[in-house]
């Protein structure tokens, strides 16, 4: 167990499976929909018999009352492929009321949901990847199934750092180009970035038809901006410090926060990626407790 992993969320959480929102496409028998047809007890519908199809099929009771040849056909269950993309830029430093003390940043909450989601995936039998999104597309772990491989991706989720500005849309576009067969990409980010561009990432991935969850990671101060003397504001992401009176500002911000949540409404409405936004001052297991409940098949 890693210091980000809580041994009580694991167990609170063990009684709700992750189900993929469409059809996977795996390697081995497992819980979730497959687009290929298979032999399973899972009736899905009847076709009509073309020359060639497998005669033992035939459903000869069909035949019987219709006088036509008919097959039927099941649905296959296989495995999932959950690709983990966890934004690594220096703003996922940014805390709970502005602090960047150890344990409270944007960057920890993610280690947490990321970790957890990973231990959910492997417990049910899913292959589990890692891609870290920093200023260059930074590190690349493929879906596998191994108590072995977990290890691995844990360690790798223990060792993130945030800094520099985010590389989540080339990190996006790599994924959806490397993942070659569909699977469930979770993104969880800040989003600090202009949304048009998330759309074009959206699309790419929903276009190599993989499954899209996002964590949008928010501190309330970012949307309330209730500072009432001035202060002196770092861009975490490189630029240079800010000295401001808050109040001559106040206005124009929250008008500007409000425009940006609005875009990215429409963004996840046209794409119809599954959306959570998350204040990271909610413990952890809420959002992942919303997050499967609302993909109980």
């Amino acid at each position: 167990m890693r210091d980000f992993i809580d041994p009580g969320v694991i167990a609170r959480l063990s009684g709700l499976a992750m189900d993929a929102r469409q059809p996977m496409i795996g390697s081995v028998s497992g819980r979730h929909r497959s687009p290929t047809r298979g032999s399973s007890l899972e009736f899905s519908e009847y076709r009509k018999y073309v020359p060639g199809d497998d005669t033992r099929r035939l459903d000869w009771r069909a035949w019987g009352r219709s006088d036509r040849y008919y097959i039927k056909e099941y649905e296959a269950d296989t495995n999932l492929r959950m690709c983990l993309v966890v934004d690594i830029s220096g703003s996922m430093n940014f805390g709970l009321d502005g602090s960047q003390e150890a344990g409270k940043s944007k960057l920890d909450y993610a280690r947490r949901l990321a970790g957890t989601l990973a231990y959910v995936a492997a417990g049910q039998g899913d292959a589990v990847g890692l891609y870290t999104a920093g200023q260059q597309f930074k590190r690349e772990i493929r879906p596998k199934r191994s108590p072995a491989h977990l290890k691995f991706v844990l360690d790798e989720l223990g060792e993130m750092a945030g800094d520099g500005e985010t590389g989540l849309p080339d990190a996006l576009h790599q994924v959806a180009e490397k993942v070659a067969q569909r699977a469930l990409v979770v993104i969880i980010s800040d989003l600090f970035m202009d949304p048009e561009t998330l759309r074009g990432c959206f699309q790419h991935l929903k276009y190599r038809r993989h499954d899209v969850a996002v964590f949008h990671l928010m501190e309330q101060s970012e949307i309330d901006f209730e500072f009432d003397r001035p202060v002196r504001f770092v861009d975490l992401e490189g630029g240079g410090p800010l000295l401001v009176d808050p109040t001559t500002i106040a206005k124009q911000y929250r008008r500007a926060v409000q425009e940006y949540l609005e875009q990215m409404k429409n963004i996840i409405r046209d794409t119809e990626v599954d959306y959570h936004r998350v204040s990271i001052a909610e413990h952890y297991a809420e959002p992942l407790s919303r997050f499967l409940l609302a993909r109980k098949r």
